[in-house]
């Protein structure tokens, strides 16, 4: 017990710093949601920002359901697909992967760059001018660099999925495999052993080791692409955009009381990562 106390004494300054700023902030950001906003004289609390943004009607209204469900698409579809290709790579090649460094270094060297220098290259290697688009003119599958699909700036956010997959896979690889790496391999001998199926150690051993640490990953890309604004401004479209980016863009408005409808965005937002997060521990635990 005396142990104990110790360590939380010695975090409480490290804490104290985190809980001022993270409170500071969001005291703020709810305040100017409610339209506390005194430098234009407006000192009233109410919640017409979120009757614009919710029943409206309203162009902020029309515009911001269309970014929700935008938003929670591009999302779940890069926080599922990096989850599946994490599992499948680190079930399938995990030995190998443990045997040396070098294909692990590989797999995971575009860590080593920023999201939006991550971006600009998927856009000169993905867009109807890149670097595909003039080879698969040159090879003959197509008569002319527009023929190409439509990959980056599309409705449907796919070049936003593919640059968060591309970033979130090697991050939960490289979380499960010191999930699996921490764990010791008789579990997966013993059920070899009783006579069970790869399926059956894969459902019944391997899954239910890496579902926290999976689930814990998962969230983290999910919370980082909800609210991710450079990726979807460079590789998005005018419409739909992520709420940040429409966010952003009521914040930065002249007229400044759309600052509130940018504030509530942001609010918003963080109750719907944190819904998504009690969601997910609570079929985590129910799993388990």
């Amino acid at each position: 017990m005396r142990e104990r106390f110790l360590t939380f004494l010695s975090l409480v300054p490290a804490l104290g710093l985190i809980a001022l700023l993270f409170g500071a902030s969001l005291l703020y950001g709810i305040t100017q949601s409610l339209g506390y906003l005194p430098f234009i004289q407006q000192e009233t609390l109410s919640l017409e920002a979120y009757r614009n943004l919710l029943v409206g009607p309203s162009a902020a209204n029309t515009e911001f359901w269309g970014s929700l469900g935008f938003s929670l698409w591009v999302s779940g579809a890069a926080t599922l697909l990096s989850a599946l290709l994490a599992l499948v790579i680190v079930t399938f090649i995990g030995e190998r992967l443990r045997a040396g460094t070098g294909s692990l270094m590989l797999l995971n060297l575009n860590l080593a760059f920023p999201h939006l220098v991550w971006a600009i290259g998927l856009s000169l290697l993905l867009a109807q001018s890149g670097l595909l688009a003039r080879i698969a003119t040159l090879l003959g599958l197509i008569d002319a660099p527009a023929e190409f699909p439509v990959l980056v700036r599309d409705r449907f956010g796919i070049g936003i999925i593919l640059h968060y997959v591309t970033k979130g896979t090697p991050f939960l690889i490289l979380m499960l495999l010191s999930v699996i790496r921490s764990q010791t391999e008789a579990y997966s001998m013993v059920a070899e052993n009783l006579g069970a199926t790869l399926w059956q150690r894969l459902r019944y051993v391997t899954f239910p080791l890496v579902l926290p640490g999976l689930t814990a990953g998962s969230l983290l890309i999910f919370a980082f692409v909800f609210g991710a604004y450079e990726v979807p401004a460079l590789l998005g479209v005018r419409f739909p955009r992520m709420l940040s980016v429409l966010a952003l863009e009521f914040f930065r408005n002249p007229d400044l009381g759309s600052r509130a409808e940018g504030m509530a965005i942001s609010v918003i937002m963080a109750l719907v990562v944190l819904v998504v997060a009690a969601t997910a521990r609570h079929l985590t635990s129910r799993n388990l």
